[in-house]
């Protein structure tokens, strides 16, 4: 796939290798486009391809100009329920997006949009998680022939400021009852360190072993307790942990490593991605989410990013900081005479999102099944 001329050329990757090696040039450019979030880094694409992409077809869409990369789309195609072309990154991944140059996006995204539909002309494009003012959106505004945009996950962002500040968004009482909960850790003398990139592989199993045993008996992600989503996190990780892209950290007491967290970071978010805690710290009166919470926040605002991404997710304890709701959403976009396609493909995704909005609003116990079946599916029992 290219174009003769001086204007932009567009071409097609295939191939997981040639992928692999397109590691310094997508680096430089998700630099460049500002809103690009973490999981838009190469070292985590080309991981979760590693450890999650069988069956599906590689078909990473690449732009330059005068040899310079200005443009990628990380698609895949894939076949169930139909033709699909998706984002790498899957379900494990908050936010999903295109990279463009944002000093060339109007020569880029004309040519991007072309590659997109000549990347698998049967195939209606899928894009999931993206969030508001991602570059997938200059690609949907431009497309030439069906979409449609339809809601998907939401996120709750705080501004990137120290918990000095953060303290000063809640209520009075409730901000005295945080710092309370602050001088218990700080009495506990729990104290945090930064994991370096040869420590990531046993730091990442220590997380997750972490991890399982927090969440048993209350409906583990099987996912998480897979070999597959350690081999990604340990892959992923030690290679953004050398990037300056991730911040693995332990969490001591004693000696003893109690909690473990890791954020990812680009440009201008930090998000807090996974963490495992002791269920002894709940029984010391810890507070963990709070505990990650300062770390995250405070280095955040030293490094100027500006949000702290709480992820998907709108539990509880996230929203006692009074964040911000951020809806992601679900591009999608049709060659022209795939209409009829992309119609279906609509109305299914439609459908699929009401039944589970009924199931969780008629059904409240349906949660709680759901976990106990994910914790017999991942062979743990209640402590």
């Amino acid at each position: 796939m290219g174009r003769a001329g001086a204007g932009p050329t567009v071409a097609l990757c295939r191939d997981g290798h040639a992928f692999a090696r397109l590691r310094p040039e997508w680096d430089a450019l998700q630099r460049r486009c500002a809103e690009a979030t973490p999981f838009q880094n190469h070292a985590w694409l080309e991981s979760w391809w590693l450890s999650y992409a069988a069956g599906g077809r590689l078909r990473t869409v690449l732009v330059r100009l005068d040899g310079r990369l200005i443009a990628a789309a990380p698609l895949m195609l894939v076949h169930r329920p139909m033709p699909l072309l998706v984002l790498l990154g899957g379900a494990i991944s908050d936010y999903g997006d295109i990279l463009v140059d944002d000093e060339h996006r109007d020569v880029a995204i004309g040519a991007l949009a072309d590659g997109v539909r000549r990347a698998a002309p049967g195939a209606v494009t899928d894009l999931r998680e993206v969030r508001p003012g991602a570059a997938a959106e200059l690609l949907y505004e431009s497309w030439r022939g069906g979409r449609r945009r339809l809601a998907d996950s939401v996120c709750l962002e705080l501004p990137a400021a120290p918990m000095t500040e953060l303290l000063q968004r809640l209520p009075a009482h409730r901000a005295q009852r945080v710092r309370a909960k602050l001088r218990r850790i700080d009495s506990l003398k729990i104290e945090d360190r930064t994991v370096t990139e040869d420590e990531v592989p046993d730091a990442m199993a220590h997380l997750l072993r972490l991890h399982e045993l927090q969440w048993r008996g209350r409906g583990v992600t099987v996912e998480h307790l897979r070999p597959r989503f350690a081999e990604h996190l340990v892959r992923a990780t030690r290679r953004m942990v050398r990037e300056g892209a991730a911040d693995l950290t332990e969490y001591r007491r004693d000696g003893e490593v109690v909690a473990a967290s890791v954020a990812l970071l680009s440009g201008r978010l930090t998000g807090g991605y996974l963490y495992g805690a002791h269920p002894g710290l709940r029984q010391d009166k810890v507070d963990v989410a709070t505990m990650l919470l300062r770390h995250d926040a405070d280095a955040a605002a030293a490094s100027g990013r500006r949000v702290v991404s709480l992820l998907r997710g709108d539990e509880a304890y996230k929203n006692h900081w009074r964040p911000e709701a951020v809806a992601n959403q679900r591009l999608l976009l049709a060659p022209p005479g795939l209409e009829p396609l992309l119609r279906l493909h609509t109305a299914r995704a439609a459908w699929r999102d009401r039944a589970a909005s009924a199931v969780n609003a008629r059904l409240p116990a349906a949660q709680l099944w759901r976990a106990r079946l994910n914790d017999w599916r991942a062979g743990l029992r209640s402590p």
